[in-house]
C-alpha cells in the first residue's frame, strides 16, 4: 500500500515540495526508485509493491511532476536542480539507500553516486549509461513538444501513453489503465470545463527546445562511480545504444536485456522484478 509524504527542498531563493510515496516498512533497507524525464513515482508501484516485502521503497516526483511543486523559471528544468531535490530526500532519510533510475532518474543516480561519501550502496540503471546520443533527446524534445496540451477523457490520455511509450514493453491493458490513472491532472479549459492534461509541467520540455541535441558523454562521470551496478538494457533502446551497454559491462556493470523492450523497460515484468530483487540482495 503506498503511503504519501513530502520533502522540502530549497532551489535558489524559495522552498519547494517534493513529494513521493512509500512501501513497506520503513525500518527496512531503503530503496529510492527515481522516474524518466515525462513520468512520475507512480510508475514503479508493481515494483515497489514487490519489494516492500523485504525492503523500504521511496519513490519521488521530481519537481514539476505528479504531486511535487512546479519551479518558476522554465530552465530551472535540469538535472542540477533535481539533484538538489533528491540529496534533500536522502538527508531526510538518513541512512545508506540503493538506487533504481529510470532514464533521467539513472542521470541524476549516476551524478549522485560519483560524488564523494555519497550513501548510495548498488546502483540499478534501467535504459541510461554514460553516453546518450543526439538522436534519442531529439526523438524524446520532439513528442513532448507535439504532446496534445488536453485530453477528451483518461482513455484518450491512456491511447497517447500507449502510442508514445511503447517501447515500454508488452504491458497489459491493466497495467496501461495503471500508467494513465497517475498521469494525469485537471486543466479548465476556457469554459472551465475539466480536462485531462498530462501530470507534469509543460515547461519540462523548454531547456531541450532551447539546445541543439548533442551526443551526451559521461564517461568522466561514470568512472567516479565505485558502486555495484545494475545494467538494464531495452534491446530495441535507441538511448542506450548496444555499444555503451557493452562498455557499461567492461567497467563492471552487471547486464541484464529486457527482449521485448527499447526506451525504457516499464520494470513490471516478473523476469526484471527478480532480477532487481536478486542485484539489491547481493553483498
Amino acid at each position: 500500500m503506498a503511503r504519501a509524504n513530502s520533502v522540502n527542498y530549497l532551489l535558489g531563493t524559495k522552498f519547494h515540495k517534493m513529494a513521493y510515496v512509500e512501501f513497506g516498512n520503513p525500518a527496512a533497507p531503503p530503496v529510492l526508485c527515481v522516474h524518466g524525464l515525462t513520468r512520475n513515482g507512480r510508475d514503479f508501484d508493481t515494483l515497489a509493491e514487490a519489494l516492500s516485502d523485504q525492503f523500504h521503497v521511496i519513490c519521488p516526483d521530481l519537481p514539476g511532476r505528479g504531486k511535487s511543486d512546479w519551479l518558476a523559471e522554465s530552465m530551472a528544468y535540469q538535472p542540477a536542480s533535481y539533484v538538489v531535490a533528491l540529496a534533500h530526500l536522502l538527508a531526510v532519510i538518513g541512512k545508506p539507500v540503493a538506487w533504481v533510475g529510470t532514464s533521467l532518474g539513472g542521470i541524476c543516480g549516476m551524478m549522485l553516486a560519483a560524488a564523494q561519501n555519497a550513501p548510495i550502496t548498488r546502483l540499478v540503471l534501467n535504459d541510461v549509461g554514460p553516453h546518450i546520443p543526439a538522436a534519442a533527446l531529439k526523438r524524446i524534445r520532439d513528442y513532448m513538444a507535439d504532446a496534445p496540451e488536453r485530453f477528451a477523457s483518461l482513455a484518450a490520455l491512456e491511447a497517447h501513453l500507449r502510442l508514445i511509450h511503447a517501447s515500454f514493453g508488452h504491458l497489459s491493458n491493466a497495467q496501461w489503465a495503471q500508467l494513465a490513472r497517475h498521469s494525469w491532472r485537471q486543466a479548465l479549459n476556457q469554459t472551465g470545463a475539466g480536462a485531462f492534461a498530462m501530470h507534469y509541467d509543460p515547461k519540462i520540455v523548454e531547456p531541450m527546445r532551447a539546445a541543439v541535441p548533442l551526443d551526451v558523454d559521461m564517461w568522466p562521470l561514470w568512472e567516479q562511480i565505485k558502486t555495484p551496478i545494475l545494467a538494464i538494457r531495452g534491446a530495441q533502446s535507441d538511448l542506450l545504444l548496444a555499444d555503451t551497454f557493452a562498455q557499461m559491462q567492461t567497467g563492471g556493470a552487471q547486464p541484464f536485456e529486457v527482449p521485448d523492450a527499447g526506451h525504457a523497460p516499464a520494470l513490471m515484468d516478473s523476469a526484471a522484478i527478480a532480477k532487481i530483487r536478486d542485484f539489491l540482495n547481493q553483498g
